[in-house]
């Protein structure tokens, strides 16, 4: 007779809930989008690239603007941004219960330690293994300067880790749009774009420093490349398709 109670059970709770997957993918593409895409003009470039992306990934984008986490939910499939859970500053988005119950709903958040001190953020790595695909920003904050800072490598080392692929993501002009320390975007619709590159894998024997460098190089190829086009007004000359359908787009 064998004892059912020793079968592994597979854990379920806010992450892994169809329910509120469901609920949130309401509130992401019922609310959040909608605000965010009319306060901004978009431009998804790289839409392809995510075809093949597996159940568990590591989204590693920059990150300048309040915009950046609604922007590439909002441009990736359901597919991939159902279960995608966004790493959030424990010290900010969970020190109060509103903060922490909104970042929940739209955001699927699970808290990360930027003081080096609190363990709740080693949740990371279980998300990952059970299935849970990641969205980090490896520079910690957003940047003061517009320009891109330096990536630590937590979300390099996660992946190496669970052995899964990164998928980089280069954010155009949300600093511009929603500039830090300001409260809402600038008026007139500024153009922002979501680039989507091909995920990366670490190499056999790459340090996590070493994959962090490979990552970063290839968001600055990808931001130097297509920022041109999507902030000029007449969107350059060679054309770059605004506001597509994330399953449908092609660069």
């Amino acid at each position: 007779m064998v004892d059912s109670s020793a079968a592994p059970q597979r854990r379920r709770d806010r992450f892994t809930s169809k329910t509120q997957a469901a609920a949130r993918f309401v509130a992401q593409r019922g609310i959040l989008k909608p605000v965010a895409w009319s306060t901004v003009k978009v431009t998804v470039v790289g839409a392809r690239e995510l075809r093949d992306v597996p159940k568990a990934f590591v989204v590693v984008a920059n990150h300048s603007s309040h915009l950046d986490a609604p922007l590439i939910l909002g441009a990736l499939p359901r597919r991939l941004a159902r279960y995608l859970a966004a790493g959030a500053a424990a010290d900010y988005f969970f020190d109060v219960w509103w903060r922490r119950g909104l970042t929940a709903l739209f955001f699927n958040a699970f808290p990360v330690d930027r003081s080096g001190s609190n363990p709740r953020s080693i949740s990371a790595r279980s998300l990952l293994d059970r299935g849970v695909p990641l969205l980090v920003f490896p520079e910690g904050t957003r940047s003061r300067t517009g320009r891109m800072g330096r990536f630590k490598p937590g979300a390099a080392a996660l992946a190496i880790a669970s052995a899964v692929p990164c998928l980089p993501v280069a954010l155009v002009g949300a600093g511009i749009a929603h500039p830090r320390g300001s409260s809402w975007p600038k008026p007139g619709r500024l153009p922002v774009g979501v680039v989507f590159g091909a995920p990366m894998m670490a190499t056999a024997g790459e340090t996590a420093a070493e994959f962090t460098e490979r990552l970063r190089a290839e968001i600055v190829r990808l931001h130097d490349t297509y920022a041109p086009r999507i902030l000029s007004p007449s969107r350059g000359s060679a054309p770059v398709a605004a506001d597509p359908s994330p399953e449908g787009e092609t660069p």
